[in-house]
């Protein structure tokens, strides 16, 4: 199959090796060149337009940063509804706005396109694995028609109408939310009890406190690895898309973790990994 791919940072190139892998034919297109330039060793044709990365493609993947940009990638002049051949599968897996979904999927079907609402969850290593897990809203026919590619990356699973997978996205941000923070607060207490921290993680994980954070996320922390898996950036923007949709609800846990974050952010650590929550508590002890 000839597939179109937009968006090529720390996520997207890891996820479309896996259908270079499986020799589909992948088209690459990326706002920073140089971060897509580097794909054509892989077999990956790499182009500087959206036109040209779409052009006569069966399906198109973007993955790109915040909503503004998924907007601007589908419906700018230049951009994806403009180029792409009529009736092929769009797919967005960007963490973005239910609202933007739904509109999207509305305008796609006006001009002849299928398109789905795909965000993943699993960071870069679930990337890099092919063990996301896929959330996605649309129809459930084109689900049908996309699931075998989607199974490249990970585990697809259909959750209702269009903006449903970025709505159970929401969800599965809340959850990191609070696991994050969870994490973060029992290192904290261990190292002011004194306790070997690697010890302790290695105690709980086998119990009701395990969790993908404890696992995947702490042993980062304790080397002082705070490379983004998934940017601070991204994940306040993720948080914000919840609280507008919640509008006057207040998610009192959320909230307090995005407070957090967005202290961070202002001290310069947007760029870096979520586990880097961890420098908020040693900052306020």
């Amino acid at each position: 199959m000839k597939i179109a791919w937009i968006g090529t940072g720390v996520m997207g190139s890891a996820m479309l090796m896996h259908l270079v892998k499986a020799e589909h034919e992948v088209h690459a297109y990326n706002r920073s060149y140089e971060k897509v330039e580097k794909l054509v060793s892989c077999g990956v044709a790499v182009h500087q337009t959206i036109k040209d990365c779409v052009k006569d493609c069966d399906m198109v993947f973007t993955m790109v940063g915040y909503p503004k940009d998924v907007e601007e990638v589908y419906t700018s002049k230049d951009g994806i509804f403009a180029h792409a051949k009529k009736h092929a599968i769009l797919i967005d897996m960007t963490t973005s706005s239910p609202k933007l979904a739904q509109a999207l999927s509305i305008k796609a079907k006006a001009l002849a396109y299928q398109m789905m609402d795909a965000p993943v969850s699993g960071g870069d290593s679930g990337a890099k694995a092919g063990t996301l897990s896929i959330m996605c809203g649309g129809d459930p026919e084109t689900f049908d028609q996309c699931k075998a590619i989607l199974s490249l990356m990970g585990t697809p699973l259909y959750m209702g109408e269009a903006g449903s997978g970025q709505h159970t996205k929401a969800c599965n941000q809340i959850a990191v939310a609070g696991a994050v923070a969870a994490m973060s607060e029992a290192i904290v207490y261990a190292k002011e009890n004194h306790l070997n921290v690697e010890a302790m993680l290695q105690a709980i994980a086998g119990g009701a406190a395990g969790s993908w954070q404890i696992n995947n996320t702490a042993p980062r922390v304790l080397k002082n690895d705070f490379a983004p898996g998934f940017y601070i950036k991204h994940f306040i923007k993720d948080m914000h898309i919840v609280q507008e949709e919640m509008g006057k609800q207040h998610l009192d846990m959320l909230d307090t973790v995005c407070h957090m974050y967005e202290e961070l952010a202002k001290k310069g650590e947007e760029n870096a990994g979520t586990q880097a929550l961890i420098h908020y508590y040693e900052k306020h002890e």
